[in-house]
């Protein structure tokens, strides 16, 4: 392969990488834990965009299940959103060089 393929390879995928991220902007994912007191939103750029925290948590004695509690929720957040990019790729038709493009 030539270099002049290479770069436009390269180009190809920076391109597809940008409309990928474009596809997935809009998208967010909500999880909970502690049966709802904790309420975590995600969006597509994998930032936390909130988080809610019922004050019944926020005591010393629950410090240790609310640390896990998040921890849980930003875990679960991110494979919800992993699936939700995983399907906007294959809407794309895969990344070629990355297995599964065209």
């Amino acid at each position: 392969m030539s270099m002049f393929s290479k770069l436009k390879q390269f180009k190809d995928l920076r391109d597809q990488g940008k409309k990928l991220q474009e596809a997935v902007s809009g998208e967010s994912v909500v999880t909970r834990a502690l049966g709802d007191k904790v309420v975590l939103t995600m969006d597509g750029n994998m930032r936390i965009s909130g988080l809610a925290i019922d004050p019944e948590v926020l005591t010393p004695d629950k410090k240790q299940k609310l640390e896990t509690a998040i921890r849980d929720a930003h875990d679960e957040a991110l494979k919800k959103m992993q699936r939700i990019i995983t399907g906007k790729m294959q809407d794309m038709g895969g990344f070629p060089g990355l297995g599964g493009g065209k």
